[in-house]
């Protein structure tokens, strides 16, 4: 089926839709656009600062390196699978989780991922709010303020904006990091901090769970930015275009992370954003850097905010029936969503480092369950075959609440606790592995084992193939079966 990659050029700036199914009249774009969108997406500060933690927490170079390529590819992996799943749905990401929770019970996992898009939009305003006032020499609170003005715009205005800032991120982030690489080698005895090797296993795998909670914790919206592609673009082209970008874009800025830190004496912490921009100069230069490194979370915090008003429109939606979200309505979540956010940055700006990096472990407790299991139940189980519009009826097909989903999710959160070591919480195990926190490894593995048993003994009836919604008026209708091209017929 031929489709025309240029619709998008005859669409209106201000997305209309919300969490609906996206025709397929309606879908555009182009493979490359994931790739540019999720390397702009990790090009940005808050990347560099996590590949730091595992220096600034006791690592060598090295092995911090190899650690955290290791956490991107293990990361990077789950977090494409759940992208190949947009062209195919053409839903947001937590929709397709009813399949797995019910339609009500779906509520349960998409509350927590508002509480991590809050998270990382505050961490993300905090170090932008800093660039910003170094940039126009005004106070770290004004910057963040600023900062959250521009995110409110972008956010409301949608899909295609923030695909195209992406794609102005991308461009942006490789001329700065080019730059900072070439300064921060000029400055640094590159190969003799690399010959600094003190192997231990609690820092090793530290960098490891840095790099993989911040692929995984993609998961809950990757679909979202892949939902307008045309139906038949290759899963495995996006699972790639999407996976290399967000790949090769955090493993780009946590490496310039680890050499900053390593050669910071102790400076970097709680002036992340500032040593970061003294590597490449003062004056003019500076002012460029400082304006890349907020316009490089842009993209990140947009992208936060456009999931947290995706999941809130789910929330409302599960329990009301179809909901249509107006462009007032739109304005009104995210106000609500960034002045939130802009709040908890503005009273936690001075404590960031730490909160941040214990936040970013906690949270893998919560959703690498959710992760296994919808990976589990799309690939494995109903293996792509959906009943799209029972997605939006408590009576139909995938009922209320769903048991056995929301029993394995239960048990893959428990499961992690005797794992877990952050400020937060630290588990009773912790010690005996050599205060190592493999909860992120526990929780993706039993889950996903536990699930798959009993999923195919006792799940839902799956559809003999995807289901999706009558399309009216549409020039290229996907083909239907079942109770779709029987409804076509009626």
């Amino acid at each position: 089926m031929a489709v025309n990659t240029d619709r998008a050029s005859i669409k209106p700036l201000i997305e209309r839709r919300s969490i609906d199914y996206i025709p397929e009249a309606e879908r555009h774009g182009r493979l490359f656009s994931q790739f540019t969108l999720w390397m702009g997406a990790n090009l940005q500060i808050t990347a560099i600062v996590t590949g730091a933690l595992a220096v600034v927490l006791g690592g060598d170079v090295f092995w911090s390196l190899i650690g955290l390529l290791i956490g991107q590819l293990l990361g990077g992996g789950v977090m494409a699978l759940h992208a190949a799943q947009g062209p195919k749905l053409g839903l947001p990401q937590m929709i397709s989780s009813r399949v797995q929770f019910g339609v009500y019970g779906a509520a349960i996992p998409i509350v927590l991922v508002c509480l991590m898009y809050l998270g990382f939009t505050a961490t993300g305003t905090v170090l932008s709010g800093q660039a910003l006032g170094q940039l126009f020499n005004v106070s770290d609170s004004v910057g963040i303020l600023i900062f959250a003005s521009v995110i409110v715009l972008v956010t409301v205005l949608g899909y295609r904006v923030i695909h195209w800032i992406g794609r102005v991120a991308s461009v942006i982030g490789v001329i700065a990091f080019v730059f900072l690489f070439w300064r921060l080698m000029s400055q640094t005895d590159v190969g003799a901090l690399l010959q600094i090797r003190h192997f231990s296993w609690s820092s090793f795998l530290l960098a490891v769970s840095l790099a993989a909670s911040w692929q995984i914790a993609f998961g809950p919206y990757v679909a979202d930015y892949s939902r307008y592609l045309p139906s038949n673009t290759s899963a495995v082209k996006t699972f790639f275009a999407a996976g290399a970008g967000s790949v090769v874009g955090a493993q780009v800025a946590m490496i310039l992370g680890v050499f900053a830190a390593a050669s910071a004496n102790g400076q970097f912490a709680g002036h992340e954003v500032a040593y970061i921009v003294g590597l490449g100069g003062t004056g003019a230069t500076a002012a460029l850097l400082y304006f890349s490194i907020a316009f490089g979370k842009v993209t990140i915090s947009t992208l936060n905010s456009y999931g947290s008003f995706m999941c809130i429109a789910t929330i409302i939606s599960g329990f009301k029936g179809h909901v249509t979200v107006t462009r007032m309505q739109r304005l009104v979540f995210v106000l609500v969503i960034v002045g939130t956010a802009t709040l908890i940055a503005l009273l936690g700006q001075h404590s960031f480092l730490g909160a941040f990096k214990s936040f970013i472990l906690f949270l893998l407790a919560f959703f690498t369950p959710w992760s296994a299991i919808n990976l589990v139940d799309y690939y494995c189980i109903t293996r792509e075959r959906y009943d799209v519009p029972a997605l939006a009826d408590p009576n139909g097909r995938y009922g209320r609440w769903n048991l056995l989903g929301i029993s394995v999710y239960v048990f893959g959160v428990l499961v992690q606790l005797p794992f877990i070591s952050t400020k937060f919480y630290t588990g009773p195990l912790v010690a005996a592995l050599g205060d190592v926190d493999i909860s992120w490894i526990i929780g993706l593995v039993f889950p996903a084992a536990v699930y798959y048993v009993c999923a195919k003994k006792w799940h839902s009836a799956v559809p003999d193939q995807l289901i999706l919604p009558v399309e009216q008026n549409s020039h290229a209708q996907p083909e239907k079966s079942g109770a779709s091209r029987a409804a076509a017929q009626a």
